[in-house]
């Protein structure tokens, strides 16, 4: 796909277009890996691979964003958040800002609460988010949880048998549940009700202490991605969350 500079510049992120084409014709903007400097917004380039630098930072052209997020306790999953910063302030301003398909930025795949950490999936790709968070797909997502009494077999069986929580009279199952140590769970969710796993544990007979995701769908947190840094997901990812097919 081709497109002049300035509309490249818009896509990912980089303000307006007049702003981006200001930035172009100020010298402000280098392409390719050898660092040119284009001063011409309407200059056209093949958008495959593109490398190019605003104002000194480099960036690779994506015609969508996906992206996994290491989220830290005390951060919001809201673009306006209440009592605590925004998960999207951990990231850099173009992803905030860039033209998606819906809404300007990326968006969080699902929430997670302030005090739970791990991962965090996020695109400006629509028909990718709905895909992850459409009940009807049934996409797992595992949990690491502290609990506060030790785990026994009974609190296992109801995790696994269903528990009644208290906006919905059909039974809510783990597809998954396991004891991690004496008071450790490793849970596997299937649906995305509010605050879900903190219900169903106390709705189990115990209560959460510490809540991390440690994969969703196909994608594990790696362990080199430390609290509050982010990376693209590789095609790889994409196709095997998004069931073969990208947008």
């Amino acid at each position: 796909m081709k497109m002049s500079l300035q509309d490249v510049l818009f896509s990912q992120g980089f303000g307006t277009r007049r702003i981006c084409s200001g930035l172009i014709q100020q010298g402000h903007v280098t392409v390719g890996v050898d660092g040119a400097v284009c001063v011409d917004p309407a200059a056209v380039w093949d958008t495959e691979g593109l490398v190019f630098s605003v104002q000194g930072q480099t960036w690779q052209f994506q015609r969508r964003a996906y992206l996994m997020l290491h989220k830290p306790a005390g951060f919001e999953c809201s673009h306006k958040p209440g009592a605590h910063p925004s998960v999207y302030t951990l990231l850099p301003a173009p992803l905030r800002q860039r033209a998606g398909t819906a809404a300007a930025g990326v968006q969080a795949v699902g929430r997670l609460d302030q005090d739970t950490t791990g991962l965090l999936l996020l695109s400006d790709d629509g028909k990718f988010i709905h895909r992850l968070t459409s009940p009807r797909h049934h996409v797992p997502k595992v949990y690491e949880v502290e609990v506060r009494h030790p785990v026994d077999d009974g609190q296992l069986q109801r995790l696994l048998e269903g528990v009644v929580l208290d906006d919905d009279p059909r039974p809510v199952r783990a597809a998954a549940c396991e004891r991690t140590g004496e008071r450790g769970l490793r849970l596997t969710l299937t649906e995305g009700k509010y605050h879900q796993v903190k219900r169903m544990v106390a709705a189990a007979g115990n209560r959460v202490e510490g809540l991390h995701r440690s994969a969703m769908g196909t994608v594990t947190l790696p362990s080199d991605l430390a609290p509050g840094h982010w990376r693209w997901l590789t095609r790889d990812e994409v196709q095997a969350l998004a069931g073969g097919a990208l947008s």
